[in-house]
This record gives structure tokens, sequence and C-alpha cells, in this order.
């Protein structure tokens, strides 16, 4: 059988792709022989020789310039009265090697994983941080330490004190664990890494109490976010002053305040149910009796719910520091709010 290619020749080029309604550039593609990988390329004459690619890479790996950019050993050879290439011309024999990098002498930074933490009950996983307090006059402050449960959100230990101190710390890492019975093995710390976090004398302390730490990312302040989110009610309630008058004053207003967050405050990641009730296993009872009260309104005045009994609000059943991707995003946010 004929095809198009053999007709083409006999019958005209431009009538018979006109009468099959081919353009004339698809029957010149079809008579273009096939060739076996692609074309070679054409070497310009003015491009280096694979021995002078050889020799330039072998002075760019000299020690002198290792560690030096492309333009610092071009500039340097120009110096010396010696041209091997252009600059330009460097970085094309480094990319073939794929050498095309940070070449200048400096710190490598290491790379940190985000942590994952996962609590499904109190006393698994805390959370502490250290805040800044103004004091009464410009440049003066006061450090308020605070231990968070990350599941039930309640504070298991603060202090007020005129420095950050890794001694003060110790102490009271030490007496919250004690007052809340921690175990060896049974609970894990979270914090930034500031110094009294990452001092040798906190973490010798954790390890003879059987204890985890795990610290954030250098300068990302989302692997904290239950202390960060604490923080911030702290300081956006009505009445939390500009400047405590003295440390006298600020203790003062922490117990008050950490009265209030522990056992009124009702928390929008736990439930709506205050810390306390959550920590110490009274949350099933609490949400056992507003499902009366919603089930009394119900039957009293049904016409006021649209679809079925209302329900209060659903317990936490876990609560994640950088939760895995494959979780849902929008669940991990809500569960930090205040």
């Amino acid at each position: 059988m004929q095809t198009v290619t053999d007709l083409g020749p006999k019958l005209g080029v431009r009538p018979l792709c006109r009468a099959l309604d081919l353009p004339t550039s698809t029957y010149y593609r079809r008579r273009r022989p096939v060739l076996l990988g692609p074309a070679p390329r054409r070497r310009v004459p003015r491009s280096l020789a694979p021995t002078e690619r050889t020799h330039v890479l072998d002075v760019l790996h000299q020690p002198r310039f290792v560690d030096l950019a492309p333009a610092q050993v071009y500039a340097t050879l120009l110096d010396e009265g010696t041209y091997h290439c252009s600059e330009r011309t460097m970085y094309r024999v480094l990319a073939d090697r794929a050498e095309v990098r940070e070449r200048r002498a400096q710190r490598r930074h290491p790379i940190y994983t985000a942590p994952e933490l996962l609590a499904t009950a109190p006393n698994q996983l805390w959370s502490w941080d250290i805040t800044k307090l103004k004091g009464p006059a410009k440049w003066t402050n006061f450090n308020l330490y605070v231990i968070l449960d990350v599941f039930s959100r309640y504070v298991v230990g603060w202090m007020v004190a005129r420095r950050e101190s890794a001694v003060l710390a110790e102490r009271l890492i030490a007496t919250s664990c004690e007052r809340q019975g921690i175990r060896p093995d049974q609970l894990t710390i979270h914090a930034d890494r500031g110094s009294a976090m990452t001092s040798k004398s906190v973490a010798l302390l954790l390890a003879d109490l059987g204890v985890t730490k795990t610290h954030s990312r250098p300068h990302v302040s989302n692997d904290n976010p239950y202390s960060e989110a604490q923080f911030k009610t702290l300081k956006y309630r009505p009445d939390f002053p500009e400047r405590f008058g003295s440390l006298e004053d600020a203790r003062s207003y922490g117990t008050h305040f950490f009265a209030w967050y522990n056992t009124v405050h009702r928390h929008s990641g736990i439930g709506l149910l205050t810390p306390h009730d959550v920590h110490y296993g009274l949350a099933e009872r609490r949400r056992a009796e507003r499902a009366q009260v919603l089930q009394a309104a119900y039957a009293a005045m049904p016409e006021r719910f649209v679809r079925q009994v209302p329900v209060p609000p659903a317990l936490p059943t876990a609560a994640w520091i950088n939760p895995p991707k494959l979780l849902a995003a929008p669940a991990a946010s809500e569960d930090v709010g205040q």
C-alpha cells in the first residue's frame, strides 16, 4: 500500500496535502530519516577541550581555591598573570560535576526536624516557657516562668523572678513534678531554646527524674504553641497592667490570674471546660451535666432547635505539637485555641 510520502513526488506535495487536509510540515517530517537517539551536539570552536576542562577543575579543587567562589578564583588567577577560562565557564565546569553550591568557608548550621509530640491524657506532655513582665521603670522587667500541661491546659507550676536562671527553672520543675506525682518515664517536657531551657543543670535534673526533654527548632515559635497561646491569654486580659510596681505586685497578680485560668476559664480547645476539670478527671461528669441541661431545654422548646437534640462540645482525645501532615490541619489549629 502506498503511503503519503510515496505519493508526494508523483502527485505534488501541496495538492496532495491539501486534498488530505494535512499541513505540508507533517509530510516533510515523515520523510525525515529516523535517528537513533538524539543528534550529536556540534562542538563550539571556542569551548574548552576535555583536557582543558579537567585542568580547570583541578585548579578549582586546589586547597587555596576549594572554598572560594569562581569569581574569586578568576580574579586571583588574573592577578597572578594566569588565564584559563572565563568565570562563567568555571561555573559550567562545576555544574557538570554537580558542585555548584556555597563554596565560602562558613559555618554549616544543622537541619532541625520539627518535633512531633502527642498527649492523650494529663501529665504526659508539659510545655514551659518564660516571658517578660514590665517592671516599674523603663528597662526593668520580671521573668514569669509557666509550666503548662498540654492535654488539659492546666498550669502545673509558675513563678515570677527577677532574672532568668537555670537554678530557678530546675527548682520549679522539680516542685511541679513532685506535686503532680510524676513517675519515671511518664512525662515529656517541651521548651524552646532559651538559656535556662537548654542548661546542663536542667538536663541533668530531667534525666534524674526520668523525664524526656524536647526543644523547639531555633527561631520557630510555632513549635511551642501552647505556652505562647497561654501567654497571650495572660497579656490580653482587661486588667493586665502596663507595668508592675514591684516583684510582689507581679506575684500577687499571678496568684489571682492562674487561679482564674485553671478553675474558671472555659477553654475553647478542651470543649469549653476548665483546665482543672480536664486535668483531674471531671470532664465526663461536667459534659453529662451539660447534656442534661440541653435535653431539658429541647424537651421544653423543641421548635428552637433545627435538627436534633443539641449536644455539648466534644471532649479532647489528643493534643499535638506539630501533628503529622496526614492529620487535618484545622483540627490541630483549633486544639490550641484559648
